[in-house]
């Protein structure tokens, strides 16, 4: 079982819903967080830039690392073809987001660094998103209620514009959330 591995853990992330999504995995551990620069390269492409994310805000909390301590952060991101969408600056840029998104299938890529004193190991999950046919006062009411500023492509899956605006999700609903819950469990119990 996930508890009895001989690490103590640490998750690098303000997010509450990775924080609820690793309680659910019945694991022990403390938020240990640090700023960190998150712009990338445009050599970069999908699940490249969510596994760069993930290892620079590893990288960033090395010199915190106990000996024992095991630190796990992650990157989610939104694309739309090529196109990254990212977390909006203000309302217009959600708004505009969720336009663009309306009628059409997005992915979202998660990547998850694992790192301790000694070693790391770097995996991601895709999901594929379809979004129905959003009208404009759908947009509005969501934007404005529900403020989704620190959301990549101006959403959460567990909020309101889930319930109305997702038709089906193909792979994990947890990885759209912004962690792939079931990976990294099959990772943590190989690491």
């Amino acid at each position: 079982m996930i508890h009895q591995l001989p690490y103590h853990f640490v998750l690098a992330s303000k997010s509450p819903r990775r924080h609820e999504l690793l309680s659910g995995l019945g694991l022990d551990f403390e938020i240990r967080t640090r700023n960190t620069d998150e712009s990338f390269g445009t050599e970069l492409a999908n699940e490249e830039i969510a596994l760069f994310l993930a290892e620079v805000k590893a990288h960033a909390m090395r010199d915190t690392l106990k000996k024992d301590e095991l630190i796990i952060t992650a990157d989610t991101i939104v694309c739309l073809g090529d196109k990254v969408l990212n977390k909006p600056s203000d309302a217009d840029e959600a708004h505009a987001m969720l336009r663009t998104l309306s009628g059409k299938m997005h992915k979202v890529f998660t990547g998850v660094c694992l790192m301790t004193a000694e070693k790391q190991q770097l995996f991601f999950d895709e999901t594929r998103v379809f979004f129905r046919h959003l009208k404009d006062d759908e947009i509005s009411y969501y934007v404005e209620n529900y403020r989704p500023y620190d959301k990549a492509g101006s959403y959460g899956a567990q909020e309101w514009m889930g319930y109305v605006g997702v038709e089906r999700i193909e792979g994990s609903y947890f990885n759209v959330m912004g962690l792939p819950v079931h990976k990294l469990y099959a990772e943590l119990m190989a690491f």
